[in-house]
């Protein structure tokens, strides 16, 4: 078959498209955002007809997939972590619900945080939601198991989440592709009464699944994802979960490694082979790029006094993702700390791009809060988030998507009246309305600032389902019309958009102020297709 140089993402995006999907649901959020971006860009998954959507949101994503999957079709629903949170309602209940045709969920945690704002671990979600959890440790086996979620889905009538870390997400390897199934024909559930969770058919539901844990831990020893490699030295074993193992692997130039290893991609992992290892071993060393869920689920279940190192008792770092140094250390083997930085590579922190018309909207907005005291801007998650940093430092707050209006009304409520909310167009139909509607309902004192660059910028330009709507929807949840603004943040409307803000911030009421100009990276690249298309059409 076929040899691609692939992404882990592109990897899980190829494994999905040959396994036979007819849909893909998800919003744009690092590491996850080239899954998606990989299917609409691919010939044959246009050849296929395969549907691609940016939802709204990772609920409407996922809720969008639960349907395709209840028409008896396979759908794929992309995330990150913190917006697994934004799917938990839909995602918990799936699991209840179980699926009909091939349900997978594709969750992209990002240790170290390196573009998110916490460190989540998706494994537990698996585990709350008691459905079967796949971890690739590489690229091959991320395409691989892409493909046998679906087939596991289908088999057990259930959702299956694929966790994957950031370093595996945005790594490339060569992937061999094996044959592409067919899609499935549309067929609906036996019985139609699955998807209805009223209190009586949930109750039997959830007995069902609960009835599947057996199946799903006996499928999980038999699949060879777990694997429990023996070793001669039994001093120590050790449990390497996913991307954990290849940084064990790096430790050992010749591939061969002295103690015995339990290889874990599955979940719920095999507790047989887990006491097997346990038994034959002094101690054990557990690698988790995440949390310690195996290293708690150790002690808690096989207390016998034997040491257990970890997250947990400082072996590994408690905070950050792994990499092959910490591993080394762990194993207590001579590692390499890497090189020095020049001195004349100064750190720079991330900032707005040059020209950015987030700039001039917090420009103006800085000089008119100069009339308050400090601390009264509440922010969102998105490329504006930056203003927080100098020389703008216009923003206090980016506590996730959506959170900025509704933290102005309660800071209003406390006392702190003007309060601002400032956010942008795509987090706006993600999360922002429903608290637009509580401020509107209260009637509260609070100025909402969307910057509409008509585009999900921080992600890479990915269409915004915010596109040509924002002010209609700002009159639909009932803003009043004459405090409805918009303005064009440009140097030469400062004088006129500052006059706004002012009269604005000045109302004791909800004003929406709405600041819109185009993208610049979105523009420079729509003007250069257009070039490219003058330039063929001249040539035609």
């Amino acid at each position: 078959m076929q040899q691609l140089l692939l992404l882990g993402d592109e990897a899980i995006a190829q494994g999905a498209i040959d396994a036979g999907i007819s849909g893909v649901y998800a919003y744009p959020g690092t590491p996850s955002t080239e899954i998606t971006e990989y299917i609409q860009s691919s010939k044959e998954a246009s050849n296929r007809n395969i549907r691609s959507l940016w939802s709204a949101n990772e609920k409407t994503a996922m809720e969008s997939a639960i349907g395709m999957s209840y028409a008896g079709k396979k759908a794929l629903v992309c995330m990150k972590h913190v917006g697994l949170n934004v799917a938990a309602d839909a995602f918990v209940n799936a699991g209840i619900t179980g699926a009909n045709g091939g349900l997978v969920v594709l969750s992209a945690d990002d240790p170290s945080m390196h573009s998110s704002q916490n460190e989540q671990d998706s494994r537990f979600y698996g585990k709350f939601s008691l459905i079967p959890c796949m971890e690739p440790s590489n690229q091959q086996e991320a395409y691989d198991m892409t493909r046998y979620a679906f087939e596991i889905s289908e088999k057990f009538g259930t959702p299956v989440l694929i966790r994957v870390t950031t370093r595996l997400a945005h790594s490339r390897a060569g992937v061999i592709r094996k044959e592409i199934l067919d899609q499935n024909e549309m067929h609906l559930p036996s019985d139609l009464k699955q998807f209805v969770l009223l209190p009586a058919i949930a109750r039997k539901q959830y007995n069902k699944l609960l009835g599947k844990q057996d199946q799903f831990e006996a499928d999980s020893a038999q699949s060879g994802y777990n694997k429990l490699i023996d070793g001669p030295d039994k001093s120590r074993g050790i449990i390497a979960c996913g991307i954990a193992y290849n940084y064990l692997m790096e430790n050992y130039e010749d591939g061969i490694i002295p103690h015995p290893v339990f290889k874990v991609g599955q979940y719920p992992i095999d507790r047989n082979m887990l006491s097997k290892l346990y038994e034959a071993v002094d101690e054990i060393l557990v690698l988790e790029d995440g949390y310690p869920i195996i290293e708690e689920l150790l002690k808690g279940m096989l207390d016998k006094g034997k040491t257990v190192r970890g997250r947990l008792d400082g072996s590994i770092p408690r905070a950050g993702e792994l990499n092959p140094n910490i591993v080394g250390k762990a194993l207590k083997l001579e590692t390499s700390e890497g090189f020095n930085t020049p001195e004349i590579l100064a750190g720079r922190p991330p900032r707005l791009c040059d020209g950015c018309s987030h700039t001039d909207s917090f420009l103006a907005l800085n000089e008119a809060m100069e009339a308050y005291s400090k601390g009264r801007v509440f922010s969102d998650i998105g490329c504006y988030t930056l203003s927080a940093l100098a020389p703008l430092e216009s923003i206090n707050s980016c506590v996730d998507m959506g959170a900025s209006i509704t933290m102005a009304i309660g800071a209003a409520d406390a006392g702190l009246v003007p309060s601002v909310a400032a956010i942008g167009d795509s987090t706006f139909t993600h999360s922002g309305i429903t608290g637009l509607l509580d401020a509107v309902n209260c009637n509260a004192p609070i100025t909402v600032l969307i910057m509409d660059n008509s585009t999900t910028g921080m992600t890479g330009g990915q269409t915004s389902s915010a596109f040509e709507k924002v002010d209609a929807i700002v009159r639909g949840v009932g803003v009043e019309e004459e405090h409805i603004k918009v303005i064009t943040p440009l140097k030469r409307n400062h004088e006129e958009n500052l006059k706004i803000y002012k009269e604005e911030l000045a109302y004791e009421g909800v004003s929406v102020i709405i600041a819109r100009r185009e993208c610049i990276q979105t523009l420079a690249r729509r003007m250069k297709q257009k070039a490219i298309q003058k330039r063929e059409a001249k040539k035609a």
